[in-house]
């Protein structure tokens, strides 16, 4: 005679096929989504404003020359002078040349005659030290150049 005998029920096995799918989507959408900051800024970024502004379509012919006071952090070392960055190292004037040689090596070499030095001059910076900057610019044929600024908000 069968025993009609009632066993414990067991959960069903959770479907882990599609697990690799959502990991993959994961790491496509952060990848996509997060921009690595390429440059330690060292110098204080205060930008000045300004009504007539024009979007530079290819930004990778640029090159960034950040100028201003050292940050909080820097200035126990480094006093609190105007100070040059060019990448991530703080420079004199006097490298201009070797820094705009060795972005131009970078670039393709149909590029190099177009390079853009873009300057992030803090806005309390006296015109002294980008009158020097431009002079070196122009020494190392670096005749194209672009300030960064921020869009002044019209009053109403």
């Amino acid at each position: 005679m069968p025993s009609f005998v009632k066993k414990p029920r067991q959960a069903p096995g959770i479907n882990t096929a599609s697990l690799p799918d959502i990991v993959f989507i994961l790491l496509f959408f952060f990848m996509v989504a997060t921009r690595m900051r390429e440059t330690d800024i060292k110098v204080k970024q205060v930008l000045p404003q300004a009504t007539e502004m024009e979007k530079l379509e290819k930004k990778d012919l640029l090159s960034y020359i950040y100028i201003g006071a050292p940050e909080k952090r820097y200035q126990k070392e480094l006093g609190t002078a105007p100070r040059l960055q060019l990448n991530d190292q703080l420079a004199d004037v006097e490298d201009i040349a070797v820094f705009v040689e060795a972005e131009k090596e970078k670039m393709p070499d149909e590029n190099r005659a177009k390079i853009i030095m873009a300057l992030k001059v803090d806005k309390e910076v006296n015109v002294g030290i980008i009158s020097d900057v431009k002079t070196e610019l122009r020494k190392a044929n670096a005749l194209k150049l672009t300030y960064i600024t921020n869009k002044r908000m019209e009053e109403n």
